[in-house]
């Protein structure tokens, strides 16, 4: 459908993205001659009581805070449909995740980003406020112009997204365990009595990924992120940086830093002598939006069938894999899909974008040793490649397929994933979707067509999707892991049965 024209008194712009409980808007404050970035619940959730409290508790909390790395909260209201949004600071420079995707950061800039979220979770700390879920998605960077005689804008770190926010008075009777797995602490993931240092854990664990250019661990479900167990490997870093690593990212809150201002600290002066000038912090990456701050700008419409961006060479995209320089962040989050449709996207042939035909499609990976049929009207972007799956050092075949790009956890879009994983035993856990209310209890199947499978159907999410994942043992060393997402079960079901595999 078409973007709103407005929301409550705000012009909208364009949209800056959607996840699985909200909508998030590009608009223009008319009365304020200012850009600002509206938060709307979404419509699938507008009925569910609780949803819609976590919602307006977020924007309560933010409120509570007032520091220039905390996400301001500048107003809230009601649409006509009683729908809660919250009117925020637009981050133009998008988030540390987005920026991760760019290339790594240098020593300098990674502590001033671990600083500055550091004091960001003491502000809302020192308000009674635990954040729970610290990641490169809820930090968000905003640039701050200065003038010509001083340089380029710098950006600013901020922390986002108070979606599972907490009072700390409440820590103790948490009914929602809730997180994600490679960034979570143990007792958080248990469901245990939270306190500030579950917050330094995850901080923690951004720090290593900005520092060692890989997470600390590949959990891929919050029951194995709740076991008690240090990163396996050491960071690379000096002996001095990492034992700060580790003590932030001690299993038993006892063991780690009182605070994050003494562990922010500690790190800063283990890795001063490495920081060199870059300690300075970042100049913004992204041009200013126009459109966001011109007065009387016509709202940017939003084609009900957004157009796939223009496919790159596999020249002008960043590898992936375990040690290349670029798109660690995408890697870095385990199981999830978007990791495996960033790495096809980074190696060989990357995307090529299809049209769209009613009858049944059958793609194929480069090397045709992958193969599913998928409805005509899912074949609008495919990307074909290999893929390095968490935890490994080698790259393997992989198919993307689905009705656009970044289909995958966007409400409404269907798509489906192959790639091959090492290994011969079925994993216990497979991948979870917080944008889905129920989850089923798994089914494995010792006699299915192309070996042994487990399959987790994922219902109620997220624009009426259903989300399969299933991994089937291919041969003694080989693992095939599938995902589908779709608004139309039987249509998902077919897409499985379809999958065909040779060559193992």
């Amino acid at each position: 459908m078409a973007s709103p024209s407005r929301l409550g008194r705000y012009a909208v712009r364009r949209r800056i993205g959607a996840g699985g409980f909200a909508t998030v808007w590009l608009c223009y404050d008319e009365q304020l001659d200012s850009p600002v970035a509206v938060k709307v619940l979404a419509e699938n959730w507008a009925v569910d009581l609780h949803v819609r409290q976590r919602f307006v508790e977020e924007g309560r909390f933010l409120r509570k805070v007032e520091s220039p790395h905390v996400v301001p909260v500048y107003d809230a209201g009601e649409l006509d449909d009683g729908r809660p949004f919250l009117v925020m600071a637009y981050a133009d420079q998008g988030s540390l995740a987005d920026r991760l995707d760019l290339a790594p950061l240098e020593v300098g800039q990674a502590l001033q980003v671990v600083r500055e979220v550091g004091v960001g979770l003491r502000a809302l700390h020192q308000r009674g406020v635990l954040h729970r879920d610290v990641k490169p998605a809820n930090v968000l960077f905003r640039s701050e112009p200065r003038d010509e005689q001083d340089g380029p804008a710098m950006v600013r770190s901020m922390v986002g997204d108070l979606g599972l926010g907490k009072s700390l008075d409440m820590s103790s009777r948490l009914s929602m365990v809730a997180g994600t797995p490679a960034y979570v602490a143990p007792e958080q993931a248990r469901g245990d009595r939270l306190d500030a240092r579950a917050d330094l854990f995850s901080l923690a664990a951004v720090a290593y990924l900005l520092l060692a250019h890989r997470p600390p661990f590949q959990h891929a479900s919050l029951s194995a992120a709740s076991d008690r167990a240090l990163p396996s490997e050491g960071s690379g870093l000096p002996p001095e940086a990492d034992a700060v690593l580790r003590r932030g990212l001690a299993p038993d809150p006892e063991d780690r830093y009182d605070d994050i201002a003494a562990f922010v600290g500690d790190l800063a002066a283990s890795l001063e002598h490495v920081a060199g000038a870059d300690a300075t912090g970042q100049v913004a990456w992204l041009p200013t939006d126009p459109d966001a701050t011109r007065v009387g700008a016509p709202p940017s419409p939003l084609p009900s069938s957004s157009p796939s961006p223009p496919s790159r060479s596999s020249s002008e995209t960043a590898p992936a894999g375990g040690s290349a320089p670029t798109r660690r962040s995408g890697i870095g989050r385990g199981w999830l899909v978007a990791a495996a449709v960033a790495a096809v996207l980074g190696v060989a042939g990357g995307w090529v974008l299809g049209r769209q035909a009613p009858a049944d499609v059958t793609v194929s990976d480069e090397n045709g040793s992958l193969r599913v049929t998928v409805p005509g009207s899912w074949n609008g972007a495919l990307g074909r490649g290999e893929w390095t799956p968490p935890g490994s050092a080698g790259s393997y075949s992989a198919l993307s397929v689905g009705s656009r790009r970044g289909w995958q956890g966007d409400p409404g879009a269907n798509g489906v994933f192959l790639g091959i994983l090492p290994g011969g035993s079925l994993p216990v856990d497979l991948p979870g979707h917080p944008s889905c209310t129920e989850v089923q209890d798994p089914i494995n199947d010792e006699s299915a067509a192309l070996g042994p499978t487990v399959t987790v159907v994922n219902a109620r999410c997220a624009g009426g999707s259903t989300v399969f994942e299933r991994v089937i043992r291919v041969a003694d060393n080989r693992l095939l892991w599938v995902q589908v997402q779709a608004d139309d079960r039987s249509a998902a079901t077919a897409v499985l049965d379809s999958v065909q595999v040779s060559g193992f």
